[in-house]
């Protein structure tokens, strides 16, 4: 069995450091994630509906299945082996194309991104920034053959690869024995359902509104505090708070932060109004 190792992005991996012991504050154990599992052999008789683990994902009060806590946590930016990611809101309708891989029984069992067991008979994928329980239509575009999948998962992290299915999905777009294919991915709904046009309603969208601006960082507390009074004055509401913590060489910081942005591109006007040198979009 020829199977590629790569270990899973955690449910929150914050900017700035985080080794790879920490990955997921919601959990002690470490958490792996294969791409690519050729293990179809050992499993050829098995049929989706055989073995299950009992793992099926529990929904939440409000119809969907991961927490509005755990949402909000997949959806910081995060960095992994050095490239930074920036999980935003997607809307139905929009797309996406590139390579797709599956992970299997090595992993089934183990948690995902969104605090799930991983289920190898269920219709789940790994997305590195669209939101949790993000419908997802995905179109074989060697063969045709296309499903739809729920989004439970961050990854992979491979260069050109953009999705990770199930076993079953794999299965049914019949990448099981090859490993990878090149789809089309397409966002169908939200909250585990998929969308259904109504007349003149407008197709819904996953919206972030937790976004930030640094505005400065600064060695000296003083700094920091006259930043804080200057940006208090033009943040017309907005929270501009300090946030203390070490750079790279071990020495404190003191970063001053506008927070309570809807959308990044209104984070943006926010610098490009007041020009900012140096300024840059952070979340929560």
């Amino acid at each position: 069995m020829n199977i590629k190792s790569l270990m899973i992005l955690p449910a929150v991996l914050m900017l700035g450091g985080c080794s790879f012991n920490n990955l997921n504050p919601f959990s002690h154990k470490r958490i792996y994630y294969i791409e690519g599992d050729n293990s179809y052999n050992s499993y050829e008789d098995t049929e989706d509906t055989t073995v299950r683990s009992g793992s099926k994902p529990i929904r939440n009060a409000d119809g969907g299945y991961t927490s509005k806590a755990r949402q909000k946590a997949t959806m910081k930016t995060y960095v992994v082996r050095g490239r930074v990611y920036h999980p935003t809101y997607v809307g139905v309708g929009d797309t996406m194309s590139g390579i797709a891989s599956w992970y299997g029984p090595n992993f089934h069992g183990l948690q995902t991104s969104n605090g799930e067991q991983y289920n190898m008979y269920d219709k789940t994928v790994a997305h590195k920034t669209w939101p949790m329980d993000t419908m997802v239509k995905i179109t074989n575009l060697d063969n045709g053959k296309s499903t739809v999948a729920r989004v439970n998962d961050r990854g992979p992290f491979v260069a050109g690869r953009i999705v990770d299915c199930s076993y079953a999905v794999g299965k049914e777009i019949g990448i099981d024995k090859k490993g990878t294919c090149n789809v089309k991915l397409e966002v169908v709904g939200f909250a585990g359902k998929i969308y259904r046009p109504k007349a003149g309603k407008a197709a819904p969208k996953i919206k972030l509104t937790d976004f930030g601006v640094q505005v400065g960082a600064f060695a000296r507390a003083e700094g920091a505090k006259i930043t804080k009074a200057k940006y208090m004055a033009l943040a017309n509401g907005k929270q501009v708070i300090i946030k203390d913590g070490k750079a790279d060489d071990g020495t404190i910081l003191h970063r001053v932060h506008v927070m309570g942005f809807g959308s990044k591109e209104e984070a943006l006007d926010f610098i490009r109004d007041n020009s900012i040198s140096g300024a840059f979009v952070i979340r929560k």
